[in-house]
């Protein structure tokens, strides 16, 4: 009979088959040990003996099911199940020894021991065979995996997917000294650069990662070395997140490029953390979008007074709303469902819940769909930031903050040149000397936002390729989200004038670098060559309005803060009555749906925007 029709039984019937082996075994144990100490010929078992032998079979069943062994599985025995034999067998050798004269049996002084040895061998013997074959049998159908990390968390996690049907860890890969050369839980631990070799030895497909207790600097660097073995790797829960009882240490995730390209954070300054937001009425607009849904979990954790979400996406809306009201039921969260465009609204809203400060993230922000959307572009990102600085200044906001982009520095797109035209407009009304504090934050590419190729790459690799990049060369700028999202805030508290303040963003990256990583995290390899063995690798050309590098300084002259990662620029600012004056023959345009009149406009304004076309 085969395994998986026994292990699909009913569990009456599965306990029945057990329970008869059982007491088969106690009675072939019973009389082999007579056997072995009085020859086979002997006829000394006559009726008290076996009288004797029953009763001995019933004590020791039941006392095997009060020890709960029936309960057992087989296929996932556990320490107890042999405490719970041995127990019972021995339980039997009392029972032999004391009954013996109750029933009058023949029973010499070593038989009890012999049949100690041949009850255990029996009994305990079935219930190994069966659990090893299962092992076996485990071991050929399952994923195999290598547990990175020979501490508890490796340990823990070991234990835990040996029970389990999808992963079958093979060894620990650790270096420490005292671990090396070692079996730990029945596993070897080997050395990192061992990982090859027991890649192809076991047809590793997975790596997991059980070191959650280590710095961002350290993990970083383990998930760099790993990287290149093209291993997917997954990585254990954050040890905080176990400890509170959120998660199991088996709920396995990806690991994310974020935490190969990411660095280590720097402490934020809490002057300049709460000076706008703890006590304050905060609006966020595009506060569904990937930076605004980031900086409304920021800022609810800094204990506003209200957090209101202006928001045009309603499913983007429910979102915050929904995560932001299951984690902070005490903050009073208002949702406006409405576009930035809506100046009416805006004025309703700012009244309504007496916003003090404001951080302007909604805009439309993909280079290509603006690039073939002109009007969109205009009609949001500048006459939409047009209408919040204006309504801030109206009803005396405090603070004002544009979240803009390091594509506004002399701009090859629409896209840029739009956000460029919005940061001259915040940087014109500050001069009118309002009671609203004004200023610009201006940063690049955030890692898995929206706009980002980190989810298209993911996409892409997902289904099998090909993964396409626009050119071999291309770099960019990539800060986390959640790290953008502070020093935003932070920069946010240090403007009043509208100066710009520009994102330490760290090194640049080559997208198709990027793109390779993320790949081999996930287990693949990228090619250029179709005939390799691999997802392919494509250059699909530089997109309309795309550059190659982007800027985050216009005059290359900065300014330190008091923030390590902040630095202010040094750039000319243009009157607002010639910005008003752009503005209106901007509308003119729209008006007209005149778009080429709209991008000759663009071209003619002081924005350095210099179409790449005409490059």
């Amino acid at each position: 009979m085969r395994l998986a029709s026994v292990y699909l039984m009913p569990s009456w019937a599965k306990r029945f088959i057990l329970l008869s082996w059982d007491a088969f075994s106690l009675v072939v144990a019973f009389v082999l040990a007579y056997w072995i100490r009085l020859g086979v010929s002997s006829s000394v078992i006559g009726e008290d003996e076996i009288k004797l032998m029953i009763g001995n079979v019933v004590l020791t069943l039941s006392l095997f099911l009060l020890a709960g062994l029936y309960r057992q599985m087989l296929r996932h025995l556990a320490l107890s199940a042999g405490t719970s034999i041995l127990f019972g067998v021995f339980a039997s050798i009392l029972y032999l020894l004391l009954a013996r004269d109750l029933f009058g049996a023949f029973v010499p002084f070593s038989v009890p021991f012999i049949y100690c040895s041949f009850a255990i061998l029996l009994i305990g013997g079935l219930r190994l065979v069966v659990y090893l074959a299962n092992q076996a049998s485990h071991y050929k159908t399952t994923e195999h995996c290598l547990i990175f990390g020979a501490e508890v968390a490796g340990r823990t996690l070991a234990n835990a997917l040996r029970s389990g049907n999808d992963l079958q860890p093979v060894a620990f890969i650790d270096d420490k000294k005292k671990y090396l050369g070692k079996n730990i839980n029945g596993l070897p631990v080997h050395a990192k650069d061992h990982i090859p070799r027991l890649v192809k030895k076991h047809k590793v497909k997975k790596i997991l990662l059980a070191v959650n207790n280590t710095s961002n600097l350290r993990r970083k660097e383990l998930i760099g070395d790993l990287v290149p073995y093209a291993v997917e790797l997954l990585t254990v829960p954050d040890v905080t997140e176990i400890a509170s009882g959120k998660r199991e240490i088996h709920e396995l995730r990806e690991v994310r490029i974020e935490e190969l390209l990411g660095r280590e954070p720097v402490p934020p300054i809490d002057s300049l953390l709460h000076i706008n937001v703890t006590g304050k009425h905060v609006m966020v607009t595009g506060a569904g979008g990937s930076i605004g849904s980031e900086l409304c979990r920021q800022i609810a954790r800094i204990q506003p007074a209200s957090l209101t979400l202006f928001e045009l996406s309603e499913f983007n809306l429910y979102s915050i709303e929904f995560e932001l009201r299951k984690n902070h039921p005490d903050l009073q969260i208002n949702s406006v469902l409405a576009s930035v465009q809506d100046n009416e609204l805006l004025h309703i809203t700012l009244k309504k819940f007496t916003v003090q400060t404001i951080y302007h993230a909604a805009a439309y922000k993909h280079v290509p769909m603006i690039e073939n959307n002109i009007s969109a572009g205009i009609r949001n990102n500048i006459f939409g930031t047009a209408n919040v600085a204006l309504c801030a200044a109206e009803y005396e906001v405090e603070k004002f903050v544009l979240i803009s982009t390091d594509k506004a520095v002399r701009p090859t797109n629409i896209m840029g040149a739009t956000k460029r035209f919005a940061e001259l407009f915040v940087q014109g009304i500050a001069e009118l000397h309002s009671e609203t504090e004004f200023a610009i934050v201006r940063f690049g590419n955030v890692l898995g936002s929206s706009g980002s190729v980190v989810p298209v790459f993911d996409r892409q690799i997902k289904a099998g390729g090909p993964v396409t990049v626009t050119h071999p060369d291309i770099i960019r700028y990539f800060m986390t989200i959640p790290e953008a999202a502070l020093l935003v805030i932070q920069a946010g508290s240090m403007g009043k004038d509208g100066e710009v303040f520009v994102l330490d963003m760290g090194d640049p990256v080559k997208i198709v670098d990027l793109a390779k990583k993320m790949a081999q995290l996930m287990g693949y390899s990228l090619s250029e060559n179709p005939d390799d063995s691999g997802i392919k690798l494509e250059f699909s050309g530089l997109r309309p309005g795309e550059k190659l590098f982007e800027e985050l300084l216009i005059d290359d002259a900065e300014v330190d803060t008091e923030h390590p990662r902040i630095m202010g620029a040094n750039e000319v600012k243009i009157d607002f009555s010639e910005v008003v004056m752009l503005m209106d023959r901007l509308n003119y345009a729209l008006v007209n749906h005149d778009e080429e009149e709209a991008r000759q406009i663009l071209l003619e304004a002081p924005l350095a925007y210099a179409p790449s076309s005409l490059q």
